[in-house]
């Protein structure tokens, strides 16, 4: 049984993460990357504030803040009908827009890779971050997530995570500033992004 799956409420942060079906690459080359952000940007913005993200080659790191019950209805398009609640419906509409997310950027990569199924596993995962130190180490977490899997031997080297864009001041739809706050400014963050881990219960975080 599958751990961490539990719906998806308004106002609320979240560390959502997923890989391929059977462990396959989701990004087959460079290019897949940005266009993969580009879809993201199209069907995830609407609906969440964007913390801080890690794309690799199987697998992907997210740390999302829902919007606000009223922005993600104004998002809906067609009368959700029965007898649904609202808590329910506002769930509905968020996991449906990550799942738009995934048949989206599958469709096009079984297209260009003239492959066929299932590109990502179903349900993705989401972890509901619940304090300022959490969301700090799991920011660093995920920016640290390249190293940790041995696809570069220092993180700040990876260019498909959100760390160096935090550093920039470049326009960007990122919460820079928000992070930024949270760590105590730019040196904070580059410093604390060195220091160990201080994440509990880790296995949380095990694609199984």
């Amino acid at each position: 049984m599958k751990l961490n799956i539990e719906p998806l409420i308004p106002d609320t942060y979240y560390h959502i993460y997923n890989r391929g079906t059977n462990s396959e690459n989701i990004f087959k080359e460079e290019r897949n990357y940005n266009f993969f952000l580009k879809k993201y940007a199209l069907y995830i913005y609407p609906i969440a504030e964007t913390y801080a993200y890690c794309l690799l080659k199987n697998h992907f790191h997210l740390l999302i803040r829902t919007r606000s019950e009223q922005t993600i209805l104004a998002t809906r398009n067609t009368d959700d009908g029965g007898d649904a609640t609202k808590q329910d419906s506002l769930s509905v509409m968020v996991s449906g827009a990550f799942a738009s997310l995934f048949k989206s950027y599958a469709q096009s990569i079984n297209k260009s890779y003239h492959r066929t199924g299932r590109l990502f596993e179903e349900p993705f995962r989401r972890i509901e971050v619940d304090s300022d130190e959490y969301l700090l180490q799991i920011i660093k977490y995920i920016h640290r997530n390249p190293q940790m899997h041995g696809f570069v031997t220092d993180f700040k080297d990876y260019t498909h995570s959100s760390y160096a864009t935090h550093l920039l001041t470049a326009t960007t739809k990122l919460k820079r500033e928000e992070v930024m706050d949270l760590f105590g400014g730019a040196s904070n963050f580059v410093d604390i992004h060195l220091e160990n881990l201080m994440l509990e219960n880790m296995q949380l975080f095990t694609l199984e």
